[in-house]
């Protein structure tokens, strides 16, 4: 009955969520395109070759970019391990869209990668997506709990693991008020890797589910040597005419821009060296930050302009896409965003993964864990507002052993946490035979 009432709720708010994939479209044109894939119609899997059997596959669902970016070490394993496999990838937006065709073109070009947009969550969306795909496990990424999506695969016995998951306590108390609509759903599912002990409560909290403490994934991430070269030759750009701190604000946010703006304009009169790198969330943000920062009066520069950084240039919005990890090893400090606006933080591992030390600000929801081992370790500094900021950057940007200290601290938490993709992979190997 839950569900059932779940369903026409969603049934009835349709054309307004149609209208806001329009609005949305204003800035960022592919949102008016592949409308069909999001009410199931996509092109029948066939088998790769002909006169084969269909091959067996396994869908992955990561919502966007960051997402996506912590599913591909996931993703490039299973098809190590499944060499019989095809990869069902979906996401919601485009800019998950663009990272996974960027990041597996080979595989898709080989037909053992298929890419689409996730269905809604209607029971009219999800019936032809799964008959047309026929999937025999399903992984979702963190915390995207459809209920009709996972009901559906229930009544196909198609596994549903959560993989990486995690639970915010703002999100479990939200859940908590659904729990006739979220008890049914968690005791469908197969399994629920969480990534903390803290995460692993809060959804027990809530209903019998399977669950089991793999770790963050995030933290698998490595730095191979394309990408270091990437950001030794990002580096020289910005370095060519003599030495310069450099300040990488990543995934900012609507009205944490102009916070970060007014902290640099404090730092770089005691500080007239440094250089702010603003890295926008969003695509469709890009403009508006560069307009935001002319209008402030700061000399800029675009990184999609190419070309070395010229010495007057203050602030460069980086306003290109799937560069973020190269932009942070050419950097030597890292403001988090997200974290000064009520967003609840974004990946704080990638930047202490390159041994950076790092600032953010107090919201920290969604990286809560991570977010205590780097404050811990003394590798994370929490501000509350932009004269903090300043201040801070101030004494980082004048004490390098400070900085060094920060982020060799930030580096050994993102290598004593790995191995938690084994455990999940191991994990999935036991419910894809058991199934």
């Amino acid at each position: 009955m839950a569900r059932a009432l779940y369903s026409l709720v969603f049934y009835g708010l349709m054309p307004f969520v149609l209208l806001r994939l329009l609005w949305r479209a204003r800035l960022a044109p592919a949102y008016r395109q592949r409308w069909a894939e999001r009410f199931g119609y996509v092109e029948k899997r066939v088998p790769q070759k002909q006169g084969q059997a269909l091959s067996p596959a396994i869908w992955v669902h990561a919502v966007s970019v960051g997402e996506t970016l912590a599913a591909l070490p996931m993703m490039r394993e299973l098809l190590q391990r499944y060499p019989d496999y095809q990869l069902i990838v979906t996401t919601t937006t485009p800019t998950g869209s663009e990272r996974v065709q960027v990041a597996l073109a080979k595989e898709l070009g080989s037909g053992r990668v298929l890419h689409c947009y996730a269905p809604y969550d209607l029971p009219c969306a999800v019936a032809p997506f799964l008959k047309r795909m026929a999937p025999q496990l399903s992984i979702i990424m963190e915390t995207e709990l459809w209920p009709n999506t996972i009901a559906a695969c229930h009544k196909r016995s198609i596994p549903v693991v959560v993989a990486n998951a995690r639970l915010s306590a703002r999100s479990a108390r939200g859940y908590g008020r659904l729990s006739a609509l979220m008890q049914p759903m968690l005791q469908q599912l197969s399994l629920v890797a969480a990534q903390h002990e803290d995460d692993a409560e809060r959804f027990q909290a809530l209903g019998d589910v399977k669950i089991q403490v793999t770790g963050n994934i995030k933290f698998d991430l490595t730095l191979d040597q394309a990408l270091k070269d990437q950001a030794v030759a990002i580096r020289k750009r910005w370095q060519h005419d003599g030495e310069r701190l450099v300040c990488l604000a990543a995934s900012t946010h609507q009205g944490e821009d102009e916070q970060l703006l007014d902290a640099f304009e404090l730092a770089r009169k005691q500080r007239p060296n440094l250089l702010l790198v603003l890295v926008p969330r969003h695509p469709e943000r890009f403009d508006s930050v560069a307009r935001l920062v002319a209008a402030r009066g700061f000399q800029l520069q675009r990184h999609s302009q190419g070309g070395d950084v010229a010495a007057v240039t203050q602030v460069l919005v980086a306003d290109t896409m799937g560069e973020l990890m190269s932009l942070l090893g050419a950097s030597d400090l890292c403001f988090m965003g997200g974290t000064l606006v009520e967003n609840g933080g974004h990946n704080f591992i990638e930047p202490a993964a390159w041994g950076l030390p790092q600032l953010c600000g107090p919201s920290l929801f969604n990286f809560s864990e991570v977010s205590r081992l780097l404050i811990d370790a003394s590798a994370l500094i929490v501000v509350n507002n932009v004269a903090e900021l300043s201040q801070q950057l101030i004494g980082l940007c004048a004490d390098k052993e400070q900085r060094d200290t920060m982020g060799q601290a930030g580096l050994g938490v993102a290598t004593e946490n790995r191995g938690a993709l084994e455990r999940l992979l191991v994990a999935v190997d036991e419910r894809l035979l058991a199934e």
